[in-house]
């Protein structure tokens, strides 16, 4: 039940927030929207607000918003296809730039109340730090003079270098000093390490947001290169369907409210860049239809890109499926309803 509850909150947010996106970049564009929904099928809930039609459906597995002639010619001058290119594109756009600026909020809401890392260092007695001559407060600024940024990136570079001698360059009351400190190493995993603790700063609503910021670039640029090898077949190929999503935002959820929310956020990152994808019927394909029409000067047939995106729909319910059944056969789904439905009589 809490993996329900939870991964319904969640996957509720995502969508919402994705199809925000779209929604109001359309109504700042006096884009004539007729539906906004969040999920598919049956509906559970409609308002009526002006022209506009809202509905929560049953499905929390995507939802939509329907703006006039979206998928069809009119002569209303608030159609969507009647707007000029760019401020189309700024809506198919909007919905994955607002699943980056979520990814963004929730980073920055973990960093906030957890506190973030800084290069500004305690040092532990005795340790080789402290024997070179680092003090408590030293900001590291570059190790082996190359310049460091984060404090994960202090520890990847000291952990590759057990019993070496390394060149440190902190930065104290204005000053560049610079130390050789021999490294020692971790007994049981032989990571280097030189008697350091990062000072962690929290509550700090600036430094948060361009923790947010940094972090989701960061998660960004991992997923495209663990791609990038999966295509070049130098890693595993490894999709995750909905069932499994389900089951990660469930395991998250029972270790704490900011596993939670970091989950949320990497799902968010994903959406994002997925929907960013040059494939018909995701908003990087539409994007890439307007792309060719400012470059032809005019629009494309609107027949045979309806059917080209409608090729791309059923490519990706396919693939779906797919994954759905990979899923179940790795979870067992089977047996886990079995064992759901004998603990309920």
């Amino acid at each position: 039940m809490l993996t329900l509850v939870t991964s319904i909150i969640v996957f509720g947010m995502l969508v919402f927030f994705h199809e925000f996106g779209h929604f109001i970049f359309a109504k700042l564009s006096d884009i004539k929207v007729n539906e906004f929904s969040l999920g598919f099928g049956p509906q559970i809930l409609k308002i009526k607000l002006k022209e506009t039609e809202y509905f929560i459906r049953a499905l929390p597995f995507g939802g939509y918003v329907k703006m006039e002639g979206e998928d069809s010619k009119t002569t209303d001058p608030r159609a969507f296809n009647n707007k000029p290119a760019l401020v189309r594109m700024g809506v198919v756009l909007a919905g994955p730039i607002m699943n980056f600026l979520l990814a963004v909020l929730l980073l920055a809401i973990i960093s906030f109340s957890s506190g973030i890392a800084t290069t500004s260092v305690t040092v532990i007695p005795g340790e080789p730090a402290e024997q070179a001559g680092i003090r408590n407060g030293d900001q590291i600024y570059a190790i082996n003079n190359e310049k460091v940024n984060s404090w994960d990136e202090i520890v990847d570079i000291i952990s590759n270098k057990p019993y070496e001698e390394i060149n440190i360059t902190v930065l104290r009351n204005g000053d560049f000093i610079s130390y050789k400190v021999n490294t020692a190493a971790e007994p049981q995993t032989q990571r280097g390490i030189i008697g350091i603790k990062t000072v962690v700063v929290k509550h700090s609503l600036s430094k948060s947001l361009g923790f947010g910021v940094e972090k989701t670039f960061w998660i960004s640029k991992m997923i495209l290169v663990g791609l990038s090898q999966m295509i070049t077949g130098n890693a595993k190929v490894d999709v995750v369907g909905p069932v499994g999503m389900f089951q990660i935002v469930g395991e998250a959820a029972k270790v704490g409210i900011f596993q939670l929310l970091y989950i949320a956020a990497l799902i968010s990152i994903n959406l994002g860049l997925f929907n960013l994808f040059p494939i018909p019927a995701l908003d990087g394909g539409r994007a890439i239809f307007l792309l060719l029409e400012l470059l032809r000067g005019k629009s494309i047939d609107q027949e045979k890109e309806g059917l080209i995106h409608f090729i791309g729909f059923a490519l990706l319910m396919f693939l779906m499926i797919v994954v759905l059944f990979k899923d179940i056969k790795e979870l067992d789904l089977i047996n886990l309803m079995k064992q759901f439905w004998l603990k309920m009589q």
